[in-house]
């Protein structure tokens, strides 16, 4: 598949390079020099400096043979352009853009991206992505990540292991044995910077990152066995109050889980306008690494600070000095991935990377096959894949043992009607099955073929 990429920031080159991990002819225009010659020295794509939206960079970038361009450059304007002219003048079939001004996602406004009006086929607004994931992170404590499945009946949740977690060292096999009533399956391990399938002899680790597969309902029970059982949080404190800060206090007063609420904004117009917009927040104006401001937060008896700022170093700060303070626990939004590898040593409990959060969004837009949903890992390392089942595929009416998929390939949870399945080696597959896999980035294209019912998958 032919695909442009227009953008070459972190999130296109991310894009790019998970796209180009799949076979695909991928091109990327930025009117940077220098991310010009990073993702080319980097990537294996073809790179081009130009304007995004210029009708005579997409013709010569081929955009008439395009089935998808994708336009994440810092520009709304220049994102919702290069769809129109991709649209009107070259007829890319499928275009996606980041739109990050929430003013044109106002509910009044939905028809501005009709197909008769501006047609974009898929938005992502990054903000409100990272809100939604940092929700999830608050809903199920003790985890690094979660993300629901087949209409929030089966999650996906990351954890890491303590040295009082009581399964470790313990054959994966012999789970069911000690935790008959556990409905959990280990779908992946990341230890010492490789991401792996586990196989039933394997053991965990203390310092082990794993994603386990869950009933829903049994998240509680499946969390204490890996050595978790943290409490909800009620008492929250965000730092930020921009478009991430907003949208998630928006997110907490719906659904009712935090009882007190409170923001922290520097900026005195930005606070009253966060002051006349939420009803169950308290805002506080001012600095969060000020420690009477945090004092004046009751930070001490704060179950969570979750800081959002627009400055990783603030975020990072603000975190510290919260735990410092008594808070037990920090969620922190880190933009640059550098500090990735700092979070487990400096205390932070929880990094937020956006770019897995709007990756995941665009690329679960991309796939063919029935593929429903997905989820990017590590930095493209894995996926986590939502499936199908189709009449005619190569799965239906095969065991799982039948399709001999190798050690690249965990299946998670299987949900057919109202009943949720955990899979083994001689269940079989049903049309209609909706199937949780995770799939290392080299057997991505193979789950995809598998689960299509024609020969069209890229």
């Amino acid at each position: 598949m032919k695909v442009i990429v227009c953008g070459a920031g972190q999130v296109g080159f991310n894009i790019a390079k998970h796209l180009a991990a799949q076979n695909n002819d991928v091109m990327v225009i930025d009117r940077s020099k220098s991310l010009i010659r990073k993702i080319s020295e980097s990537l294996d794509v073809q790179a081009i400096v130009g304007h995004a939206s210029d009708p005579n960079m997409l013709h010569k970038v081929g955009a008439a043979d395009a089935e998808l361009l994708v336009a994440v450059t810092q520009s709304d304007e220049v994102n919702m352009v290069a769809c129109q002219v991709a649209h009107s003048l070259f007829s890319v079939p499928t275009k996606v853009a980041r739109i990050r001004n929430q003013a044109y996602l106002k509910k009044g406004w939905r028809d501005l991206f009709s197909r008769d009006n501006m047609p974009i086929d898929v938005i992502i607004s990054p903000e409100l992505e990272v809100a939604h994931a940092l929700s999830r992170r608050l809903e199920v404590p003790g985890a690094f990540n979660m993300v629901p499945f087949v209409g929030g009946k089966v999650r996906m949740i990351g954890l890491v292991l303590e040295e009082d977690c009581p399964v470790i060292n313990t054959p994966l096999r012999q789970l069911t044995e000690l935790f008959p009533a556990l409905h959990t399956i280990v779908a992946a391990v990341y230890r010492s910077g490789r991401l792996f399938v586990p196989k039933s002899g394997d053991q965990l680790q203390a310092g082990d990152a794993i994603y386990i597969a869950v009933e829903a309902e049994t998240t509680e029970r499946a969390m204490a066995v890996f050595g978790h059982e943290e409490k909800t949080a009620h008492r929250i404190v965000i730092v930020g109050g921009g478009n991430i800060g907003y949208a998630l206090a928006s997110l907490l007063e719906k659904s009712g889980r935090a009882t007190n609420l409170k923001i922290i904004e520097m900026n005195k117009d930005r606070a009253s306008w966060l002051a006349e917009r939420l009803e169950q927040t308290i805002v506080i104006n001012g600095d969060a690494l000020d420690r009477e401001i945090l004092a004046e937060a009751n930070i001490s008896q704060t179950d969570t600070i979750v800081s959002v700022a627009d400055d990783d170093e603030v975020n990072i700060l603000s975190s510290l000095l919260a735990k410092q303070q008594g808070c037990p626990r920090a969620i922190t939004l880190m933009n640059n991935p550098i500090y990735g590898s700092l979070v487990g040593s400096i205390g932070i409990d929880v990094a937020l990377d956006p770019r897995e959060t709007t990756v995941s969004s665009i690329v679960r837009h991309i796939r063919r096959g029935r593929i429903r949903d997905l989820y990017s890992l590590f930095e493209g390392q894995a996926e986590i894949i939502e499936a199908e089942v189709l009449e005619g595929s190569e799965v239906a009416g095969k065991t799982i043992g039948d399709m001999r998929l190798q050690g690249d390939v965990k299946f998670g949870m299987i949900v057919r009607g109202t009943e949720t399945i955990l899979p083994q080696a001689d269940t079989l597959l049903l049309a209609g099955d909706h199937v949780v896999i995770l799939a290392l980035s080299g057997a991505v294209k193979k789950i995809e073929q598998l689960f299509s019912a024609r020969a069209d998958t890229f």
